[in-house]
């Protein structure tokens, strides 16, 4: 059995810059951490050596591996030549549809276990890039690169995606105290309505286009650097207002990134204790982010009280082999 352990992220500032309708233009870059929550991957012989079966939110049991529903596992099964005798299981610490990237994370995942099938070392560049051509350029789908670079990686990063299609990933350093005080000033709920992103990045590739949403993307990825430095330089509570100047341009990139239940959720956090925040991924739904000095938690925790929250950590390795034996 094999089994890999890949991480979610979460993303900043800078989302949408990863689309290639914005990079090929003008250089993107997002800010983004990897967290202590996990999509886990495991393959094993199958006792029937001429069929496939896989698990994911559903169970598929196929005599050919073009009859998987799944695109993701169809296409990654196809590109290792793997046509039979196996059964793969995913399971994730965190729903899909929330924000997180869980499925480049499960992409990522299922690239490193098949890897290792073939007795093949990956790089975390090899992964990431990989998972990018899968999901990209062989599914199609309208989505950007960061999501499979955090995953792939780990850690606290700016990613940059470079007109030539090149993807570079400088780590942010910060002292121990200042990312540990980062981490406690960070409070996320779920807010629910988990929702598929596509039809939210189809239209925020297509309104690219026009210059004033363009320029407004130009703004985002000055923030990714105006917070940066920030992080680097200790000064952790100017997070909340570019986290808060991020989300204001966020939503005139597309209409249903929000609605008016998430701008009241917002409003009153900022109204109890929180400098900034964010909806997490394309938006319409999932996690809700803020940026709120640990000493006014407590207001804020009290006023949202009837909305679940979620408590995580970053973490600093990406994907990796967590079990590995031939039998």
């Amino acid at each position: 059995m094999i089994i890999t352990k890949t991480p979610f992220r979460i993303s900043f500032v800078g989302g949408g810059s990863d689309l290639a309708a914005f990079y090929e233009r003008s250089t993107g870059a997002v800010l983004s951490t990897s967290i202590n929550k996990y999509m886990y991957i495991s393959s094993h012989k199958f006792f029937e050596p001429d069929k496939i079966r896989t698990k994911y939110s559903q169970t598929e049991t196929v005599d050919k591996l073009a009859d998987l529903k799944h695109p993701i596992l169809r296409t990654v099964l196809e590109k290792f030549n793997i046509t039979g005798g196996i059964e793969i299981s995913s399971i994730a610490d965190v729903p899909g549809g929330t924000g997180m990237g869980s499925s480049s994370s499960f992409t990522v995942g299922l690239l490193h276990n098949m890897h290792a099938i073939k007795n093949q070392l990956a790089s975390k560049e090899s992964l990431a890039a990989g998972a990018c051509e899968i999901e990209i350029d062989l599914l199609k789908e309208p989505i950007g690169k960061q999501d499979q670079y955090a995953a792939a990686y780990g850690g606290l990063n700016v990613i940059e995606f470079l007109p030539n299609g090149h993807v570079n990933v400088d780590p942010v350093y910060m002292s121990l105290e200042n990312r540990t005080r980062l981490e406690e000033n960070l409070v996320m709920f779920y807010i629910g309505n988990i929702r598929s992103a596509s039809a939210i990045l189809s239209e925020q590739r297509k309104n690219i286009g026009a210059e004033d949403k363009f320029k407004s993307m130009q703004e985002m990825v000055k923030l990714v650097y105006e917070l940066r430095d920030n992080l680097v330089s200790g000064n952790l509570n100017e997070m909340g207002r570019i986290l808060h100047e991020n989300w204001i341009l966020k939503q005139s990139m597309a209409a249903g990134i929000t609605n008016p239940t998430i701008n009241e959720i917002y409003q009153m956090a900022l109204q109890n204790g929180a400098l900034g925040g964010k909806l997490l991924g394309a938006g319409g739904g999932g996690f809700m982010l803020f940026y709120c000095p640990k000493e006014k938690q407590a207001k804020l925790k009290e006023k949202l009280s009837g909305i679940r929250q979620f408590d995580f950590t970053f973490e600093q390795d990406g994907s990796k082999l967590i079990h590995y034996t031939n039998d």
